[in-house]
């Protein structure tokens, strides 16, 4: 039984009020976030009828955020990590509550349409970066695997949901209106952080010493660093950049694949992917066990080896109910082994610096998913989907080879005890801004 004079954040995960809270506001969040995924392009097509509108719009997107990327960290460690959250919350819910008033005060506004996804973009990145410092400030060090799996299989049910409901709105008041409810969403996610307290709410986890060396460093290269030091963090991340080399047009593959090579309708298209949805939830639900049996480095390895037979398979089968199947263990992979490496970067990473590393390892890996997406889909317009299904799925295995040389592949995990003596040390001597004491 709990005592119930235990600090909430060392209750167990089902009694973790403060956790609880955050779950469920982000779930809504999350739900509005799907609706806008679909609203938006809707809209941009709705006012221009450009698909190269459309790809401007995505270009802004993908620009913003690695641009982003580069000194979110250094906000997130330096500043209240739960009011930047709330502030980051009622931003994009005035800037989205905006749009149908526009729209219906002037007409389509298509320049509104690029400063909105700059500006949520933003926002977006500063949030996500702050998300992830937080869960290790509500929950115990053991529930950090179950409780990022419930967070991931609350964004599954979320993304699935969330394009529904935006063709409901769609349809009923225009996508206009779509991007306004995902407006109140956020707000409401604001609301409930109000009543969420974080461990380390007084300082927001910001750096005691204050800036001491040169900006660039401050902002990117700290976070950078930890990474490059860190014996399980540093092929983690380089494996991690090739491995999305392949898997952000993975996706493009398996729509230009369907529609195309197997001459199936849109619908079809949303079938897969809702199946796939599958993959995401089970994921979520077994990834706090499989990463208790297996460890972490065994677990991350079995999802790219898992990740590399789907994206092989989807490419040469001509079944679409063999296809969905491959996309749900894609996705599956996908989760296991997010949900794994987040997992491990919040056990072994110092709180004052969780932010700087958290956007130091997406910028990082994130930066290869446009060149692999524009090189994959390239190559399949000459060679076909099939080919180039096989030569990613080869790649993968060949990433899972390379992990196998490294000190991944008997990793238990941060919080396990597993982590190298040497890296020990250097967390628990670096100084406040990452580097290894004498």
């Amino acid at each position: 039984m709990t005592d119930p004079c235990l600090p909430r954040e060392q209750r167990p995960l089902g009694r973790n009020r403060d956790f609880n809270i955050f779950w469920l506001g982000q779930a809504l969040s999350v739900l509005g976030g799907s609706v806008s995924m679909l609203a938006l392009p809707l809209l941009v097509l709705e006012a221009t009828g450009s698909v190269v509108q459309l790809g401007l719009i995505t270009v802004v997107f993908g620009a913003t955020a690695i641009a982003t990327g580069l000194f979110a960290g250094y906000v997130v460690d330096r500043v209240d990590r739960r009011l930047l959250m709330i502030v980051c919350d009622l931003t994009r819910a005035v800037l989205l509550g905006a749009v149908p008033v526009v729209w219906w005060a002037g007409g389509p506004r298509i320049w509104l349409l690029y400063v909105l996804t700059a500006l949520a973009t933003v926002l977006k990145t500063l949030f996500d970066v702050a998300y992830v410092t937080a869960v290790p400030n509500l929950v115990r060090t053991q529930d950090l695997t179950a409780a990022n799996a419930r967070l991931m299989g609350t964004f599954a049910i979320g993304t699935l949901l969330g394009p529904v409901a935006a063709g409901f709105i769609t349809a009923a008041v225009g996508p206009d209106w779509a991007l306004g409810a995902d407006g109140a969403t956020f707000l409401v996610s604001a609301v409930s952080l109000g009543w969420v307290r974080f461990r380390r709410a007084a300082d927001g986890g910001a750096d005691p010493a204050g800036p001491r060396a040169g900006m660039l460093r401050e902002v990117f290269v700290v976070g950078f660093r930890f990474l490059w030091r860190h014996a399980l963090l540093r092929p983690l991340t380089v494996l991690l950049t090739l491995l999305t080399f392949v898997t952000m047009g993975a996706v493009d593959l398996l729509i230009f694949h369907v529609r195309s090579d197997l001459d199936r309708d849109a619908a079809t298209v949303g079938y897969v992917i809702a199946v796939s949805g599958a993959g995401v939830v089970a994921a979520a639900l077994g990834a706090g066990r499989l990463r208790r049996i297996l460890g972490f480095g065994p677990c991350w390895l079995v999802s790219v080896t898992l990740i590399g037979v789907a994206v092989a398979g989807i490419g040469v089968s001509r079944s679409v109910p063999v296809i969905a199947v491959l996309a749900a263990v894609f996705m599956f992979g996908m989760t296991l082994g997010g949900v794994s490496s987040m997992t491990l970067r919040q056990e072994v990473t110092p709180d004052h610096l969780l932010g700087r590393v958290t956007s130091a390892f997406w910028t990082v890996h994130n930066a290869s998913g446009p060149v692999g997406a524009a090189v994959l889909t390239v190559v399949a317009d000459r060679h076909g989907v099939p080919a180039v299904s096989l030569a990613g799925g080869a790649f993968c295995l060949l990433i899972v080879g390379a992990g196998m040389l490294t000190p991944l592949r008997a990793a238990r995990g941060g919080a396990a005890g597993a982590v190298p003596p040497a890296t020990r040390k250097q967390e628990v001597t670096c100084d406040p801004e990452g580097r290894p004491g004498s």
